[in-house]
């Protein structure tokens, strides 16, 4: 059976390189990259210790024009980066395929002057065929497929992944969990970033699109693995209207103590919503049934409440540090189930749609 652990977002790099075939690390430890390195040699990357960084992308490329296949160059951020430019505009001249993972700042701390800050990712695109920072640990393993593959196809060249030092550390969802999700824009967009590994470990509403299966299947799944796989554990991502069709099965999940872990994407609303104060001024104008839009739901609703009702945790989070210890807590406790109500930007939406059909929609 796969590790029941935690994946950190240094393991999740790592196995992105190995499953793009990446062999060799040249590099420079420090803050915030040494886990890194040491998750690609656990990972069976060969790492070799550098003593500047322009020298380490020299070998890096050298290998990509060798083998064909880019290996990686390791550098800190700011002037670790910097350093390494030389061994990037050689690459892409020279027309060697070469992986540059630079370091940075944590991603909350962006434009504030953080230690070694620098605007990596523009400065890079200068130098390389691709220069992105993944926006989350999901993302990394396509982001990474994405640059080993400019890096080679067309005129091979240089690309460049910028690395969030609170990404290193941060853990991700166990990859052999059961993932059920469900709602309008939480199913939609963790289709694309909640990433399964193996077969048959994903469940949602499918293609019908029905609303209220959510807590069901999680509770099926959840019964399934504690006779069929003890140990795997069931995360359920909930959007706040999709809850609301289901919600009290958690009395269910608590009676068969079903450690569940579920998780509820609260926007106050479906689709959008009002935050408290713009909810209360529209109260004060007149009756909700006449002037509230139909999309909106009740703001700050304490749905983790419903949960420590009948036994279980209860965790109301509003930032990733929270999310992170909520999440800790809920994966260390195999016997109760839990529900994390994470408060998101009521007006946040989501990027427009190639299809209409997802976004045809006016509001």
């Amino acid at each position: 059976m796969a590790s029941q652990e935690p994946v950190t977002g240094a393991q999740i790099i790592a196995e992105a390189l190995v499953a793009q075939d990446v062999k060799y690390m040249f590099g420079i430890v420090g803050i915030p990259v040494i886990e890194v390195a040491v998750a690609a040699q656990v990972a069976g990357i060969k790492y070799v210790g550098m003593r500047n960084e322009q020298a380490a992308c020299y070998a890096a490329s050298a290998v990509g024009y060798l083998t064909g296949r880019p290996a990686a160059c390791l550098v800190v951020s700011g002037p670790g980066l910097i350093h390494a430019l030389g061994g990037m505009a050689n690459s892409n001249m020279n027309c060697w395929p070469v992986i540059v993972l630079g370091g940075s700042s944590d991603a909350n701390q962006e434009t504030m002057g953080a230690f070694q800050e620098f605007p990596q990712v523009e400065t890079c695109r200068l130098y390389s065929k691709f220069s992105a920072r993944p926006n989350c640990l999901e993302a990394i393993p396509s982001v990474v497929e994405k640059a080993v593959r400019t890096s080679m196809y067309g005129r091979p060249g240089a690309c460049y992944i910028d690395i969030p030092g609170d990404f290193v550390n941060k853990e991700a969802l166990p990859n052999d969990c059961i993932i059920v999700s469900e709602g309008a824009n939480t199913m939609d967009i963790g289709r694309t970033v909640l990433q399964n590994f193996y077969p048959r470990h994903r469940l949602d509403a499918g293609t019908f699109g029905t609303m209220g299966v959510g807590l069901g299947f999680a509770i099926a799944a959840a019964m399934v693995v504690k006779y069929e796989a003890p140990g795997k554990r069931v995360v359920c991502v909930e959007g706040d209207s999709a809850f609301g069709f289901s919600g009290m099965e958690v009395e269910t999940i608590c009676r068969y103590n079903l450690p569940i872990i579920i998780i509820v994407v609260n926007n106050n609303g479906i689709y959008n919503g009002f935050d408290e104060e713009s909810w209360a001024n529209m109260l004060e104008a007149g009756d909700p049934a006449s002037i509230a839009p139909p999309v909106s739901l009740k703001p700050n609703a304490r749905y983790e409440q419903v949960m420590m009702a009948f036994g279980g945790k209860g965790y109301f989070v509003h930032t990733p540090a929270e999310l992170q210890q909520a999440l800790n807590s809920s994966f260390s406790d195999k016997n109760v189930p839990s529900l994390i109500n994470v408060m998101i930007d009521p007006q946040s939406d989501r990027k427009t749609q190639e299809f209409p059909w997802l976004t045809r929609s006016n509001l």
